[in-house]
């Protein structure tokens, strides 16, 4: 003990001292490490801004309000722009006035440089950017490093800690070993009396060909920790900053790149010539603008605004979204042949009522085929193009894309590809009627993950591809094996984002039931029931209507006294179908109308047009209750942002049967679309529910959504896509250790088998 404590005393000493000397290197590399990444993130704000400077370096003012709404950020303390020639930046007012755009230090230091300030640290950065005429420019950004004092301060704390730990943990295995050691002197003397341990052999390996063999070891040690570390997904939080956490932790210098038909803004042209902004109300944007926007990454979408081209660059891209760029949009340009053929032919007349159990009857043309090909063909190449890694990750977004993850695969193999298939899987039987199934199918195993709403889509999938290609299935893990490569079959229910958006809920549940009464010249005491919908075959608005006219048959009470009003968007009007589906609805609109004519009030009031999303949510938070009556759905959102909408927890949900929220909202009235009586019955119920009864309903599904929301569907993808990366880099290191291994031993077994 005495001997350990004459080594523990100046090892504490020389730990003290190494702490000491260590606080002024930490601090200095702390801050070049810091200095470093704001500068990168300079270069990145000056290649994202130099478009849009260069339209308004005309116009002083508006450049100054631009570079205003940048600093926003809480790190981000003044911008400024050096045009050529010029003496003083244009800029914000946080633009120290020492600036000059002359200076020899703006033009010799192309990594930035740190001055003090009356506001403390700051790091100024001069990035070069073309004008609107070529000539050269630049970018002066100046961003605030309090934050790096405030870390250095906790790194140190952190690193007199670690050593005080070292210290302790030292002390004790030395005291541990000297006991051990001692004990296995006396062992090993004891041995050599005996004669044991005389003719033990020499090892035949050395230290040195042993170190790569422990590098490796320690590596897959650490992707092991990180497997097991992390989350239990069911007692997170999700938030949009939930998501961005995932990214830096978990795919931190990923690059992402999402694929859709829908773009997550439009230009359109207004009639006095102006550019305007549309935003669609959807849920898949709020899901995935988070990720996008977290990672600098790339959006990949149909242009089909009538500005779109208008305001893109050379490249097809505009920065994203305009007030705060923090993405990039790539738009695609489709000829009206390619449209026609891709969108509206086989797209929608082809595997939208394939997948729907509707009975419309689907259409193939051959023709379709080759233009969906084509287009499918031009988004992955728009893909690999935007693509700034070989092993991007490839969020691709629904039915209109299905061959484009294989051809992704061939031509970036270690691609994460997630597909998400957001209507309907049939069933093999359904499916096979396609005459181009094995070619779908084919595509959408090209994916590293393949997603739908809810486990009986993904039952059907993995039944079709047993039924129809020469695949290995796994049931168990939900896997097919084809072509040498694995795809997950993974179940993600789409949920809304939660809590909606502050201004959507602004006016009271009072205030919108009296307007929206007053709106159509109804009662202060009038029932009202809602549905939202675009017009679809599939979201059966017959049968919502038939049930209504029923229960005024069973309840004539309700006569004069309950109005339903239909939000019916327009929808894909150039489909024979649908045009001949409008005509249906608005005959039998009229039809029951007139049959149940009334002074006070209609039955049925039918709104045929676009309504913006708080227009909507007006009608939702007025509502007596929301019919879904969809003949088959994915899962549809509409029941989950009426729920949503309803934060006085009042209004009852009828809910279709063959909805994927019907699995996930079973305190909804559920009932069968086709069956009228039983719609016509729950209708009565709904509007004579007890407001006690419709709370304890409303609150049990509202805390479902706020747990299950749009964030935690795009979270969890994110996480398996990581565990799979994780994976793949960990069967890669394994295989390569194996044969390290192999080769290192290979001279052993040599001898060995030369021995006689």
């Amino acid at each position: 003990m005495k001997l350990s404590l004459r080594f523990i005393v100046p090892l504490v000493l020389v730990l003290a001292a190494l702490t000491l000397a260590a606080m002024p290197l930490v601090d200095k590399l702390t801050l070049r490490w810091f200095t470093k990444d704001l500068d990168l993130r300079a270069s990145l704000i000056a290649s994202t801004v130099e478009e849009p400077v260069q339209h308004l370096e005309s116009d002083p003012d508006a450049l100054r309000a631009y570079f205003a709404r940048l600093i926003l950020d809480e790190r981000l303390f003044a911008v400024g722009y050096c045009a050529e020639g010029a003496v003083r930046p244009e800029g914000t007012s946080t633009l120290p006035p020492t600036i000059r755009c002359d200076s020899a230090s703006m033009k010799s230091t192309p990594s930035g440089r740190v001055v003090q300030d009356a506001h403390g640290s700051l790091l100024i950065s001069a990035k070069p950017i073309r004008d609107a005429r070529g000539s050269r420019a630049s970018i002066v950004v100046v961003q605030d490093m309090s934050f790096a004092e405030r870390r250095n301060e906790e790194t140190r704390r952190y690193l007199f800690y670690f050593f005080v730990a070292l210290g302790i943990l030292v002390s004790l295995i030395t005291v541990v070993v000297a006991q051990l050691s001692w004990r296995g002197w006396v062992q090993g003397m004891r041995s050599l009396l005996r004669g044991e341990g005389l003719l033990r052999p020499a090892s035949r390996t050395s230290i040195g060909e042993l170190q790569p063999i422990a590098d490796d070891l320690r590596a897959l040690i650490r992707d092991l920790e990180s497997e097991h570390h992390f989350r239990d997904d069911e007692q997170l939080v999700w938030t949009p900053q939930t998501l961005r956490g995932i990214l830096e932790r978990e795919l931190r210098g990923s690059d992402v790149i999402v694929v859709s038909n829908r773009e997550p803004f439009i230009h359109v042209r207004e009639a006095d010539g102006g550019i305007a902004i549309q935003r669609p109300a959807s849920g898949l944007v709020s899901a995935i603008e988070p990720i996008v926007r977290a990672c600098s990454g790339t959006w990949i979408a149909h242009g089909s605004g009538s500005a779109d081209r208008d305001v893109v660059d050379a490249h097809d891209r505009v920065a994203a979204p305009v007030e705060a760029p923090g993405y990039q949009l790539r738009r695609l340009w489709l000829t009206p042949e390619e449209e026609q053929g891709y969108y509206y032919g086989f797209a929608n007349e082809g595997l939208w009522p394939l997948c729907h159990n509707a009975h419309v009857r689907p259409t193939f043309r051959s023709s379709d085929w080759e233009q969906y090909e084509r287009a499918n063909r031009r988004f992955a190449d728009a893909v690999v193009a935007e693509a700034r890694t070989s092993d991007p990750v490839v969020l691709v977004q629904d039915y209109h894309l299905a061959l484009v993850p294989r051809m992704v695969r061939e031509r970036l193999p270690d691609a994460t590809i997630i597909t998400f298939w957001h209507i309907p899987w049939p069933n093999p039987e359904a499916f096979a009627i396609c005459p181009w199934r094995d070619e779908l199918l084919d595509g959408l195993l090209g994916s590293s993950i393949l997603g739908f709403h809810t486990q009986f889509h993904c039952n059907n999938f993995v039944d079709t591809v047993d039924r129809q290609l020469e695949a290995r299935v796994d049931r168990e893990t939900f896997g097919v094996s084809y072509r040498g490569e694995r795809t997950l079959i993974k179940r993600y229910p789409i949920s809304i984002e939660w809590p909606p958006a502050p201004a959507l809920a602004a006016p009271s549940v009072d205030e919108c039931r009296a307007l929206v009464r007053a709106r159509h010249g109804l009662p202060a005491e009038h029932s009202l029931g809602v549905g939202v919908e675009r017009l679809d075959y599939t979201k059966g608005l017959e049968e919502r209507f038939r049930a209504i006219e029923r229960m005024f048959e069973l309840y004539p009470q309700w006569v004069g006294r309950f109005t339903f009003v239909q939000i019916a968007a327009p929808s894909r009007n150039s489909i024979e179908q649908y045009q001949m589906y409008e005509q249906r609805v608005r005959a039998l609109v009229e039809r029951i109308n007139a049959r149940f004519a009334n002074r006070r009030a209609p039955a049925i009031v039918l709104l045929v047009a676009h309504h913006d999303a708080d227009e909507v949510y007006e009608y939702y938070r007025s509502a007596d209750l929301c019919f879904v009556s969809s003949l088959h759905d994915g899962m549809n959102l509409v029941a989950k942002e009426f729920v949503a909408a309803r934060d006085d927890e009042a209004g009852v949900l009828l809910l279709s049967q063959f909805t994927g929220a019907a699995r996930e909202l079973p305190e909804a009235l559920i009932v069968n679309p086709y069956d009228a009586d039983q719609c016509a019955e729950a209708l009565d119920l709904a509007l004579g529910m007890p407001l006690r009864m419709q709370r304890a309903r409303m609150r049990l599904m509202r805390a479902l959504l706020q747990e299950f929301n749009v964030y935690r569907w795009a979270g969890r993808m994110l996480l398996d896509a990581a565990t799979m990366r994780r994976r793949g880099r960990f069967l890669a290191r394994g295989g390569q250790l194996l044969k390290f291994t192999r080769a290192a031993d290979a001279p052993a077994r040599a001898r060995a088998v030369g021995r006689p």
